[in-house]
């Protein structure tokens, strides 16, 4: 796993999201915060990301609710519109993650230099947004197509939320067989929905299976639990805490994004 070190520059990598506003065609989308608007907010979350010491950054589509199995050509174009004009600001690695749309995501990272995509590529699930079917051959190939296989890693939501895998499979043969036939550069292990906890067992589980592969805790992270969860994994993936009031739908906090980053610092 040196990848890690030489992307992020640092062991046990704290990536935080950058959440997109409601874009063009979304259901939330409000005409009077238009793409001009959502640039300059995205822009300041990087900022505050940035000058509060995360290591790294996932751009994701996180308000385009309720999610679509196949993304629109208009969100993709307003995503990297977005990444676009904001690129010249971005001083850490950053991913993408279009939600939930792994042929999108690896699209985007095409054309915007992105060093790895997040998203759920393994599996079948029984899910708010109706049967959720994947396709990792298809996925995987579509590096290759757009010759990424030596640029892009792969971070595979193996617990997605707001989904339950549709089958009796015992959570470590999930693992044990996603490892095998998919080669996942990062695994990334999920609450239930976005700023929920998970179950620390799952992380102990999972990394007495595996040591080789990346472990990354995928949402639920904060100031309280971060000491008990970092030790049992490579880096994690973080939104909710690190915004005003540690609410979803709020900007990102610059003082809450350096606090959190203090401990961190010397958990590592």
């Amino acid at each position: 796993m040196n990848w890690i070190k030489e992307m992020f520059n640092v062991e046990k990598p704290i990536i935080a999201m950058c959440h997109l506003q409601a874009l063009p065609g979304d259901p939330m989308y409000n005409d009077t915060c238009n793409m001009d608007r959502i640039v300059e907010l995205a822009r300041r979350d990087i900022t505050s990301l940035q000058e509060g010491g995360v290591d790294g950054i996932i751009f994701s589509n996180e308000f385009s609710l309720p999610y679509l199995k196949h993304v629109e050509a208009i969100t993709i174009a307003a995503m990297a519109r977005i990444i676009g004009e904001i690129k010249p600001n971005i001083k850490l690695p950053y991913g993408i993650n279009c939600m939930s749309d792994p042929i999108a995501s690896i699209d985007l990272a095409a054309v915007t230099d992105a060093s790895f995509i997040r998203e759920v590529m393994t599996g079948i699930y029984s899910s708010d947004y109706g049967l959720w079917d994947t396709d990792v051959g298809k996925t995987v190939r579509h590096v290759y197509t757009r010759r990424l296989e030596n640029k892009l890693k792969l971070f595979f939501n193996i617990l997605p939320e707001s989904a339950k895998y549709l089958g009796c499979r015992d959570l470590s043969d999930i693992i044990c067989s996603t490892i095998f036939n998919t080669k996942a550069d990062a695994m990334c292990v999920s609450g239930l929905t976005a700023g929920r906890e998970i179950d620390i067992s799952i992380l102990k589980k999972i990394r007495m299976l595996d040591t080789k592969t990346a472990l990354f805790c995928n949402t639920g992270c904060n100031k309280e639990n971060i000491s008990a969860i970092l030790p049992l994994c490579d880096g994690v993936i973080i939104a909710t805490s690190l915004k005003m009031d540690g609410k979803f739908e709020n900007p990102i906090d610059k003082n809450r994004v350096s606090d959190f980053m203090k401990i961190v610092k010397y958990i590592r």
